[in-house]
């Protein structure tokens, strides 16, 4: 399937060109140990004007989903076609949250019923949906590791069964305090604000980030095209995009792929450590294959010798492989050609 449009909120700004530019400049600390999405980049009233009493959660996926479509130039007439996947691996969890210490305060019978439905992980899907005005099928896929693997598998599924004509398939994953704390107590994290990809620890360092992105697919031909997302992993990709991020508890699994000679890079210490981040990897990964550019590894451990990718460089790239381990030997990869 063919990636048309992307849309991407993260830490770093809004848009395909904030992307860009952030893989341009390379790593820059963050801000109190996360990497969270600035609350002016959450004020766009010309999109959110009917989402007043929504979440950051459902507003940061829909800002992504918006600007996925609208990168894509395809219009208004595709919506009767359009569908919508979304991925997340925990969901509202600030607004679960909140309403469960407003139980605690208040009790059942006085606590919000907004605020409850919007902890409903399905809420910013159908806000997407709304916003858009889109009329195809509408799902969420929530799993840990591999939520947006997932729902790649299912949108390219659609496309096969013609259920919608176009889809805008992406992830969302927000860091509260909630979430900050586990992370504190469950993750070693780096002192220093560096996620460092290249050292393939078994106790590697993480630092909590939080973002959306989506990307609208189609089977069928468009003006614009960044790439193709393969259904099937066929021959060696010319890099590989490591998601080493410190969220898998042992990243040493990372060291057989990166010794094989085959240049690798990895974008983690921009956009933080998610379960999600291997869609804002294929972000990266789309872009460079549609400007023919490679961009420098932003933080360049590697005591390994590894064939990391030190500069920013045009460069003929005909395929990508995105590549997630989870806790060991569990692995999964999303190979995007030019």
């Amino acid at each position: 399937m063919n990636i048309a449009g992307i849309g991407v909120v993260f830490n770093r700004g809004r848009g395909v060109q904030s992307l860009e530019t952030a893989l341009k400049e390379g790593w820059v600390p963050p801000e109190n140990s996360v990497y969270s999405v600035p609350a002016d980049t959450l004020k766009d009233k010309s999109v959110l004007k009917e989402m007043r009493r929504a979440d950051d959660f459902s507003k940061m996926a829909c800002l992504a989903a918006y600007d996925g479509f609208i990168d894509s130039g395809l219009g208004d007439t595709v919506k009767s076609s359009l569908g919508i996947i979304l991925a997340t691996a925990f969901g509202p969890h600030v607004t679960t949250f909140r309403f469960l210490d407003d139980i605690l305060n208040y009790g059942d019978a006085n606590v919000s019923p907004t605020i409850f439905s919007h902890s409903v992980h399905n809420a910013a899907a159908s806000y997407i949906a709304l916003v858009l005005g889109a009329r195809g099928p509408t799902l969420t896929v929530t799993q840990f590791a591999y939520s947006f693997h997932q729902a790649l598998i299912i949108a390219q599924a659609w496309l096969w069964e013609r259920r919608c004509e176009y889809i805008l398939v992406g992830s969302i994953d927000q860091c509260g305090t909630v979430m900050e704390y586990i992370c504190r107590q469950k993750l070693r994290l780096a002192e220093d604000g560096k996620i460092k990809p290249f050292l393939f620890s078994q106790t590697p360092c993480a630092v909590p980030g939080e973002g959306s992105v989506f990307f609208l697919v189609t089977e069928g031909k468009t003006e614009k095209r960044y790439c193709s997302v393969l259904a099937q992993t066929v021959g060696t990709p010319d890099m590989y995009l490591l998601d080493s991020d410190g969220m898998a508890g042992d990243e040493k699994y990372y060291l057989k792929m990166a010794k094989g000679g085959i240049p690798v890079a990895s974008y983690t210490p921009i956009f933080g450590s998610m379960l999600t981040v291997s869609s804002f990897s294929c972000a990266a990964a789309a872009l460079m294959l549609k400007k023919q550019r490679h961009y420098a590894s932003p933080v360049q451990d590697n005591p390994f010798g590894a064939n990391i990718c030190r500069l920013t460089e045009e460069k003929e790239t005909e395929s990508v492989a995105c590549v997630r381990h989870n806790c060991g030997i569990e692995r999964s990869q999303i190979t995007l050609k030019r």
